[in-house]
């Protein structure tokens, strides 16, 4: 059983904010209008205050989730101490980011609760990535997951990837 006990102050911040890098990744992988971004967003946010309100994603995705249901309610942002860079690079940095929250999660977590974990993250991406229909005109021949989007995903999935032994 994994908990917040088992990280430092730093390295829980950098779990609870997790999600929603994952979900920014998505925005920031085929930038929308401010509507499809509100959308992408709110998307990621009902998918941590879901498995707040729910639990059974394990005891390090639910202790997350709650903490993170807290935070909201206090108006805190989730994405405290995370800004990256705007324009090409940002991309990188979020990659960056999720692969050494990977790490920390691998290293201090129960294999189940790491597992749990990182799916967590990739469904928080997938459902910013569903939420929004990107391209085309006025909604036709608009796609629900852009290139760009899938792209985005496919690189979370290698960075969250669960390391080898």
């Amino acid at each position: 059983m994994t908990s917040q006990a088992d990280f430092t102050e730093e390295e829980w911040t950098r779990l609870s904010r997790a999600p929603f890098v994952a979900g920014m990744a998505i925005s920031l992988a085929d930038p929308g209008g401010p509507i499809e971004a509100i959308k992408e967003t709110a998307a990621t946010l009902k998918t941590v205050l879901g498995a707040a309100e729910t639990a059974g994603r394990g005891e390090l995705v639910d202790a997350i989730a709650r903490d993170v249901a807290v935070k909201a309610r206090q108006r805190k942002s989730p994405l405290a101490g995370f800004k990256p860079e705007k324009g090409a690079t940002a991309g990188v940095e979020i990659l960056d980011e999720l692969g050494e929250v990977n790490r920390i999660v691998s290293e201090k977590a129960t294999p189940e609760d790491a597992a749990a974990f990182r799916d967590w993250l990739i469904d928080a991406a997938q459902e910013a990535a569903d939420a929004a229909k990107e391209g085309g005109f006025m909604g036709f021949r608009a796609e629900r997951v852009s290139e760009g989007e899938q792209r985005m995903l496919e690189s979370l999935r290698e960075v969250l990837a669960a390391p080898s032994a």
